[in-house]
This record gives structure tokens, sequence and C-alpha cells, in this order.
């Protein structure tokens, strides 16, 4: 027998759901710690956390973070701009026809709103499908969207050396030239100790960077506090003429080393700062660390095709209930926004 309830914080959480998290330790972003990071400094103002728990006669089988906007008008995935993975959190082991169960229970939830978005997915998740089965079983029609290209690099065994050797050759050029005359040193921060002045020299930098002011200022100092806390934080910081002069933010888990932010100085551009900094933190993360996979986070920005070769699409899912009007009508526009892009696709 299947059942679902809203719970609205993790603290409220029942101890058994301890389980579920640890299913999901390889993904940074189904961490208690990317969460706590989350309802701190990740939400917008006014939004509310429901963390949808779907129980499997009587066991925590899938945990669905979500939360509330417009006074509980909108309800969608507990994800923000910083998001590079968003997943259920799922029990080991869960057959295909418990997920349906519990697909079921989400859709039953989800009838209360016109539509239901879910963000940043794994295109190839195995426990999608037999859900959003299940929430159309619930009356709830599903439409999938692209939402972001996320460029990665499979390592396999190979050194520094052999990394760069398959890079374009004009990056090639420019990283062995750079590296051979920069009067550079990198700093890595990764301990709870050092995270305070971590956070101060990233901050610096980034407020003398090219970048727009950040839609919630205070997520990236909360998350590398609590990333630290766990061992996953690298921060790199990229020194010359003695002051930073770039700083990028990786997580290492699971055998995977991702940057989530990168801000350098515009006025040291002749240093190149971001290339030899990406350059440096890739050398250490390859050789002392061994990581098996680099990933370059959100987007399709040019400079991800000079460090990595391969690209994973991310979805998102409306979920509309054909019952109330604005599910229609949402559904109605998505289905006529694919319909134009095949029609100019066409040759």
């Amino acid at each position: 027998m299947s059942t679902t309830r809203s719970v609205p914080d993790l603290d409220a959480l029942p101890a058994d759901c301890a389980a579920l998290f640890e299913a999901s330790r390889d993904n940074f972003f189904a961490t208690v710690a990317w969460w706590r990071t989350m309802l701190a400094a990740g939400m917008p103002p006014g939004a509310e956390p429901r963390f949808l728990l779907c129980t499997d006669d009587g066991n925590p089988a899938v945990l669905m973070p979500l939360q509330l906007l417009d006074g509980g008008r909108t309800l969608q995935s507990l994800t923000n701009p910083y998001t590079s993975l968003y997943q259920p959190l799922i029990a080991p082991g869960l057959g295909e026809a418990a997920l349906r169960r519990a697909g079921t229970g989400f859709g039953r939830f989800c009838r209360g709103w016109p539509t239901v978005r879910l963000d940043a997915l794994a295109e190839d998740s195995f426990p999608l499908a037999p859900l959003l089965a299940g929430a159309r079983g619930a009356g709830m029609l599903a439409s999938r969207f692209a939402h972001f290209g996320n460029w990665y690099e499979p390592i396999a065994g190979r050194s520094w050396e052999q990394y760069l050797a398959a890079r374009p050759g004009a990056l090639r050029e420019t990283v062995r030239r750079k590296l051979r005359r920069a009067q550079a040193t990198l700093e890595i921060v990764a301990t709870p100790n050092a995270v305070a002045a971590g956070i101060d020299a990233y901050e610096d930098i980034y407020a003398r960077s090219w970048k727009v002011p950040e839609p919630y200022p205070r997520f990236h100092a909360e998350m590398m506090r609590r990333a630290a806390a766990i061992g996953v934080l690298r921060l790199g910081l990229l020194r010359a003429g003695g002051r930073v002069v770039a700083a990028q933010i990786w997580i290492v888990l699971g055998g995977r080393a991702a940057v989530l932010k990168l801000a350098h100085d515009e006025a040291d551009r002749a240093l190149s700062p971001g290339t030899v900094l990406t350059a440096l933190m890739i050398r250490e993360l390859i050789g002392r660390e061994g990581v098996a996979e680099l990933d370059f986070g959100r987007g399709d920005d040019p400079y991800k095709q000079l460090w990595a070769t391969r690209r994973r699409q991310r979805i998102g899912i409306v979920l509309a209930n054909p019952l109330r009007p604005g599910g229609l009508a949402v559904l109605g526009r998505q289905l006529l926004g694919r319909v134009r892009r095949r029609l100019v696709a066409r040759p």
C-alpha cells in the first residue's frame, strides 16, 4: 500500500528517510548539505519548502523536494539557477511497480495546482518513466522540454598530460605558454577552518569580475561552508602579484569533479587567469584526486567545449491538470511552441 504526505522541513522527516539520502550520496545536488543550503539561502522571498514523502508498505520509497511560490499558488521542484541535477530521492532497490505507485501519489498531490514544473532532470533517469506513468494514471498530463545542456569529460584513467593532449591545439598552446610564464600560485580551499577566508577571497574577486549580481547573494557562501563541512569543497584561488585574480568553486564527490561557479578580474585579462586556473585545477583534480569525470555544470557556454567533448541534455517536465483551465492553457502553449520549432527546423 502506498501513501503520500507533505512534510514542511528536512528536520520533520522520519528518521528512516536517511536511507533515501544515502542512496543519492554521489549526487551533491541531492545531499542534505545541498538541501539545507537551498532552504537557508536559495529560495525566493515567501517561498515555502515541501518535501513530499511517498511510502510503500509503510517504508520510505520516494522523496520529492518541492517548493510553494506565489503564496501557495505555484508548486515546482526545489531548484534554482544553480541546480545542475535534480532527482527524486529513491529507496535502494525500489522496483518499477513501487515507483509507479509513488508516481500516482505524487500525481494526486499535484492535482491541487493547474501545473507543476520539475527542472534540471537527467534525460535518461530510470525512475522518471514509471514516476511519470503513475502521475498520468492519477490524471495529470506530462510534457517535457529541453532545459539546458551539461558538458562533461570522462577521464577514463588518463593522466593530465594525456587529457591536455586531447584538447584543441589553440587551447593546448595557450595553457602551455601561460603556465610556463605565469607568475601565479594556486591555493585550494577545502577544509572548514580555511573556508571563511576562502569565501572572502571569492566574494572579493566576484565583485571585481564581469559577473552580474547574484539572484541569491548568500547562496555560494552558504554552500561552500556546508560543502567544506562534508569534505567535498575545492575552492580554487589563483594569486598573482599578491592578490587573488581568479576563483572557481569545484565540488568533488563520487569520482566526479563539478565546477559550479567561476570568476576572474577583467583587469588581469592579459594573464588569461580563467584559463590558467582551470588548467591548474584540472591538473590537480586528475593527478591528486584521481577523478573519473569532469563536469562543467549548466549551459552550453562555448568555452566548455574546449575542456569537454560530451554533452548531456537536462530536461524539465510540466505536469498539467486537464481539469483546470490554467493547466490546459500552459500545456497548449508548450505544444504550440513545439510545433513552431519543428516547422522552423524544416529545410
